[in-house]
């Protein structure tokens, strides 16, 4: 009887283990330089940061799925999503774009439905729990040495487009993370500026991420 019992003991924790295994979290981030750690290596990028912290708090999540590429703008990102046929199957979904939008000189009044159109893709790739996706703030790299001689420009600018990111966001019950105040420290402390003078360090993306949990309940 005992032996019968260790059995299916055995085999009850066993078939536990390869369900948690079958339901870990699928990551999926969607954006650009600031998505992909332009200048900063791999380990130190915000969404494998994230990753980390989920998984010392418990949670069963996968690296993420990155898509993203410096330079990238809203239709730019729209366009490698369509190309990469991907499956409604993600327990969590970010969003951050619209940096290259506002520095390539493209309008807010365009990058707004752009910005919306996006985010409804994030839901549906959520298999759509809006719960599931968040959407981070565009950064100010007015506060960078590469952005400082045009630092007043720049912020005003990047107000402008995180009124309208945040304003869609918020319309549509999806998480905001407002993490803009954080980037610009940046000239202050030059330690969360990454070496190319532009983009952030890992240093300030572990703040993101501080954000982010905290931001998610856990």
């Amino acid at each position: 009887m005992i032996r019968v019992l260790f059995l299916l003991t055995f085999v009850t924790s066993n078939l536990q283990a390869q369900t948690n295994v079958a339901v870990s979290e699928k990551f999926l981030a969607l954006g650009d330089s600031y998505t992909i750690g332009e200048s900063v290596a791999e380990i130190d990028r915000w969404p494998e940061q994230l990753t980390q912290e989920l998984r010392a708090k418990g949670r069963n999540i996968k690296r993420p799925h990155i898509i993203g590429v410096t330079g990238w703008r809203t239709d730019q990102l729209k366009k490698a999503i369509e190309e990469a046929h991907l499956q409604s199957e993600y327990g969590l979904v970010s969003l951050l774009i619209g940096v290259n939008n506002q520095y390539q000189k493209k309008s807010v009044e365009r990058y707004a439905p752009e910005f919306e159109e996006l985010l409804h893709k994030a839901i549906e790739l959520a298999g759509g729990m809006k719960e599931n996706v968040f959407v981070v703030s565009i950064p100010d790299y007015g506060f960078t040495p590469f952005g400082k001689p045009s630092q007043t420009e720049i912020s005003k600018a990047i107000d402008q487009f995180n009124d309208v990111n945040r304003l869609i966001t918020e319309k549509m019950g999806v998480r905001y993370i407002y993490i803009t105040d954080l980037t610009r420290e940046g000239l202050a402390k030059p330690e969360y500026v990454a070496g190319d003078g532009l983009h952030p360090s890992g240093k300030m993306y572990s703040l993101w991420v501080e954000r982010i949990v905290k931001s998610l309940g856990l």
